[in-house]
């Protein structure tokens, strides 16, 4: 049996071109959508945004310093300047369709070429308002900003299915730690005030995007407990708050769902952790992916954590938790054959 192998987004490697022949040799029918690798300033998932903050207009350092956990690297929030409001804010340009746009120009001269599998789509991934703002905002802003901030995100949705053929095209939003962190803690936040009502808003605006991504464009989501210097900020207890999210997407989502990604840690090749699944309630056609693939223990991790998967669901793609964007380059072809190998186990 051969599983298909997904990438959540970052590769480390030189430029989109590396990363579109390094993948589609490495892994050939097995990858059916190729992100750009997310390189350069990109490599460390949304602090290249910054500037969205440090240029506007309405925006200066707070003096206020955020880390996602302990180790993690401080970033200073902004606030609003004296005399801003939320509501005179815009965001006009967040540059996802400008760099889609260029990568797919590649993309598409590489696959013309032969160097791509025909019927490999080019995957770009986007990221919510929450999980920006919980890095760049003080949290008196996060329930005036998010909504804005998520308007800009479809400006960009349209901007790219304008740009690239929907047959040719991925889009995927990266649910991150802002909300399975905030779930896992039961944390009180503007989102909600109980683990139930933080859920239905997450839900909601993840629903909310998935819907304006034309349906003729493929649809994924990525779930994630973060990978700050290769740390989750939290450790999930096991796949509940993942499979209610995907529950609550699967039931709200008006168009096909490709695929929901959810993380696999290390540890975790208990039945326990995967007992949630059996509450899994996709729609035909959506694929589960499970990020179980671990450089630090290769094939070996890779079987247990399979066998404990497959205790309760038996149909699944595979993947890591995390994207690569923050490993040294060196391991990106070992890592990749690391997929391969696993992709091909019974």
């Amino acid at each position: 049996m051969t599983r298909a192998v997904h990438l959540v987004g970052s590769v480390p490697l030189a430029n989109a071109p590396e990363v579109f022949e390094t993948v589609s040799t490495a892994l050939g029918p097995r990858i059916s959508r190729l992100p750009d690798g997310e390189t350069g300033e990109r490599a460390d998932w949304i602090t290249w945004l910054e500037p969205v903050f440090a240029e506007h207009p309405a925006f200066v350092k707070s003096g206020e310093f955020f880390r996602v956990h302990a180790s993690g690297t401080g970033r200073e929030r902004y606030t609003l300047k004296p005399g801003w409001t939320p509501a005179q804010v815009l965001f006009d340009n967040l540059f996802y369709a400008d760099i889609a746009m260029r990568s797919y120009a590649d993309f598409k001269r590489l696959k013309l070429a032969g160097m791509i599998p025909a019927d490999c789509k080019f995957q770009v991934d986007l990221v919510p308002a929450q999980s920006v703002i919980w890095l760049f905002l003080v949290e008196r802003l996060h329930a005036p900003i998010d909504p804005l901030y998520n308007e800009a995100i479809k400006r960009e949705i349209d901007k790219i299915a304008a740009a690239i053929p929907h047959g040719e095209l991925a889009i995927q939003f990266d649910i991150a730690s802002a909300v399975f962190a905030r779930l896992e803690r039961n944390e009180k936040s503007s989102y909600g005030r109980a683990k139930d009502e933080t859920l239905e808003a997450f839900g909601r605006i993840a629903a909310d995007l998935g819907n304006r991504v034309p349906p003729d464009v493929d649809l994924c989501y990525h779930l994630c407990y973060g990978d700050s210097n290769h740390r989750h900020v939290v450790e999930p207890t096991d796949m509940a708050d993942m499979v209610a999210f995907a529950n609550y997407l699967a039931g709200h989502v008006a168009r096909p769902i490709q695929l929901i990604h959810m993380p696999v840690p290390r540890n975790r090749d208990d039945e326990a952790y995967f007992a949630p699944l059996r509450r899994l309630k996709l729609s035909p056609g959506t694929t589960l992916c499970l990020g179980l693939v671990h450089y630090t223990d290769g094939i070996e991790g890779a079987k247990r954590r399979l066998a404990a998967a497959k205790t309760c669901v038996s149909d699944f793609s595979i993947a890591t938790e995390c994207g690569f964007g923050r490993r040294d380059p060196r391991t990106i072809p070992e890592l990749l054959h690391l997929h391969a190998v696993i992709a091909d186990l019974d």
